[in-house]
């Protein structure tokens, strides 16, 4: 009888949640909580590691989700796990409008692993395996095109290289205008910086050895540092050969991820402008695989190729 009532006594400590409650706030606390009473469907993508959730939001003019529940959503523990929730959306001036949301809820400009992604989702929406798309984002128009052997070659459109305009309080080193090698003090370290936006402000700084970098560390110091005042995506390069450039990044609102597209971009023509290449086509390795980015001299676009692939589709509980 003892025994029953002592089984009896912790079943009711389990029932009524006293039983091993956190005594202060925790993750799971923290979570947003989302109605159950609709769901979304989705479908998840990835290019190089850099993972997206996309969703078809066409016939509404807003994203069919709040920014904390895109947050959610993109929690790898209670949600589907995510870099970003993609909105596939209608535009009324060219093919299809990007709107994304981080994994923090804040939102960027655009994406370029995100959009070799959405451009894979679309064409599986229309029925097609290759086609060209031009995409309204916070950056501008930005035409993906499938090739037949499934690689996503996309036009970047012009770099930014006004210091104000990435934007950045750091005074311009070149011609006036443009931010390269610019002394900066990071943790105690002074780190030369070059400045480039691809309609998102980047930071670049070269290295001589990626893996003694402390990215968790210096990270975090760069994105919210008062020279760039909308945050920043900071990439760290290591140059291997005139033609090949290896990176890690810390992307503004995500973190540590194993690829960014616009960064690949930004960092390419940093080479350039610092001084570290005269080739204007490289292959940049990133964590998840490689991108070819060429920086066109005939016109000064950009050009980025790589893969993006589905992973998975469901529906996700709001």
């Amino acid at each position: 009888q003892t025994m029953a009532r002592l089984i009896a006594a912790l079943w009711l400590l389990v029932a009524s949640g006293d039983c091993f409650a956190p005594s202060s706030p925790s993750r799971w606390s923290r979570r947003v909580p989302l109605a159950a009473s609709s769901s979304v469907d989705f479908e998840k993508f990835q290019g190089l590691g850099n993972d997206f959730i996309l969703v078809d939001n066409r016939g509404s003019p807003e994203p069919v989700m709040t920014p904390e529940q895109a947050a959610a959503m993109c929690d790898r523990n209670f949600g589907v796990g995510g870099d970003g929730v993609i909105f596939a959306m209608d535009s009324d001036t060219l093919d299809w409008k990007m709107r994304i949301y981080n994994s923090d809820g804040s939102e960027p400009e655009m994406c370029g692993n995100g959009i070799r992604c959405m451009a894979k989702y679309i064409a599986k929406l229309d029925g097609v395996a290759e086609g060209t798309y031009r995409i309204e984002t916070g950056a501008g128009e930005i035409v993906p095109v499938i090739r037949g052997d499934g690689l996503v070659r996309v036009d970047m459109g012009f770099p930014i290289l006004e210091g104000p305009k990435v934007p950045t309080t750091l005074e311009p080193t070149k011609d006036g205008t443009t931010v390269v090698n610019a002394p900066l003090e990071v943790a105690g370290q002074e780190w030369e910086v070059t400045c480039v936006s691809m309609g998102n402000p980047h930071a670049i700084v070269f290295v001589d050895d990626l893996e003694a970098l402390d990215l968790e560390t210096v990270g975090p110091i760069f994105e919210t540092h008062p020279a760039f005042p909308a945050k920043v995506n900071t990439e760290f390069v290591q140059v291997m050969s005139p033609t090949h450039l290896k990176m890690k990044v810390w992307e503004r609102g995500a973190g540590p991820t194993l690829a960014c597209g616009t960064g690949a971009c930004a960092l390419t023509v940093a080479a350039i402008l610092a001084g570290k290449t005269a080739e204007r086509t490289c292959v940049v390795s990133l964590p998840g695989g490689d991108l070819e980015i060429e920086w066109r001299e005939a016109d000064g676009r950009i050009f980025m190729t790589g893969p993006a692939a589905p992973v998975f589709a469901g529906a996700y509980a709001m």
